[in-house]
């Protein structure tokens, strides 16, 4: 959890140059970052019902049509954020992946670049591997079919990623800018992509682009009753060229309750698929488990 507006605000050196790499994947500029990312995913009143706030809610099981669980709201009924599990929970480990699409990128797909993964979730499929999806409502709407089929698999949960991968505070990456004042519509906005696209095992959790956040951002997607989530791994898939070093960063970060980010779009990422052909049995080889971001978020 992060518990400071400092630590919200502010990224170690470290992973702040492997961050710059992640959220150009996310269709920001390649050029360093000059603002601190946070974390973040609500739920919209346009979403599924969600569970009065609590971290002892039990696993979500999205087949079963539980409600997934979220952390209580922060001061002023800001957005609570997570980044990582317990420690001492036992070796679990969350694989997220950022389903990207930015406002501008309608036209890109309709000359034929994918900006979808089907392989990779065929791969997550076949390796019997857990994951949280964070989808834009863009990439919902550009892939309908794939975005149902992903929403009604019980290995997965969709959460939200915005609607077209706007920053929600500034700087951030020179990504377009949502106003404070239409930040939870934004949300509720992506939700509503999710609910007409079919999707289902919609979790009320919502990650900012670029990772990007404040305290006044947080505030108004408060009453959204979300979860913002961040991470503690960054995995450098955004346009990696190679798997290895993709795979190495993600096994050399992991640690008990890590949450990893990693991108759903073979455009920017194309390594992502081998690289995760690479980790899950080396991890599962040390002892880990993967789940979704509800399971380490009820753990908490």
């Amino acid at each position: 959890m992060i518990d400071s507006p400092r630590a919200r605000r502010v990224l170690a050196p470290a992973a702040a140059a492997l961050l710059c790499g992640a959220l150009a994947a996310c269709g920001a500029d390649d050029s360093a970052a000059d603002s601190a990312a946070g974390p973040g995913k609500p739920s919209a009143a346009s979403a599924p019902a969600v569970k009065p706030p609590t971290a002892s809610t039990a696993p979500a099981t999205p087949a079963a049509g539980s409600p997934a669980p979220t952390l209580p709201p922060g001061p002023g009924g800001a957005a609570p954020v997570f980044s990582h599990g317990k420690r001492d929970g036992g070796k679990r480990v969350a694989l997220t992946f950022d389903a990207d699409m930015t406002a501008d990128q309608d036209k890109r797909a309709a000359r034929g670049e994918r900006f979808d993964n089907p392989g990779l979730i065929a791969t997550l499929r076949r390796l019997k591997v857990p994951a949280t999806v964070f989808m834009t409502g863009k990439w919902a709407e550009q892939y309908p079919d794939q975005a149902r089929s992903i929403g009604g698999d019980p290995l997965f949960e969709v959460a939200n990623h915005s609607y077209a991968h706007h920053a929600f505070s500034t700087p951030c990456y020179k990504l377009p800018t949502v106003p404070l004042k239409g930040a939870r519509a934004d949300v509720e906005r992506a939700f509503d992509a999710f609910r007409r696209a079919g999707v289902k095992n919609t979790v009320p959790y919502f990650r900012f682009p670029g990772g990007c956040h404040n305290d006044a951002v947080l505030r108004a997607i408060g009453p959204t009753k979300a979860t913002a989530v961040q991470w503690d791994v960054v995995s450098g898939d955004a346009f990696a060229k190679q798997a290895g070093p993709v795979a190495e960063a993600v096994l050399s970060q992991v640690k008990p309750g890590s949450v990893v980010v990693m991108h759903c779009t073979r455009s920017a990422a194309p390594v992502t698929e081998e690289a995760i052909r690479r980790i899950v049995p080396e991890l599962r080889t040390r002892g880990y488990e993967f789940v979704r971001v509800s399971d380490l978020i009820a753990g908490r």
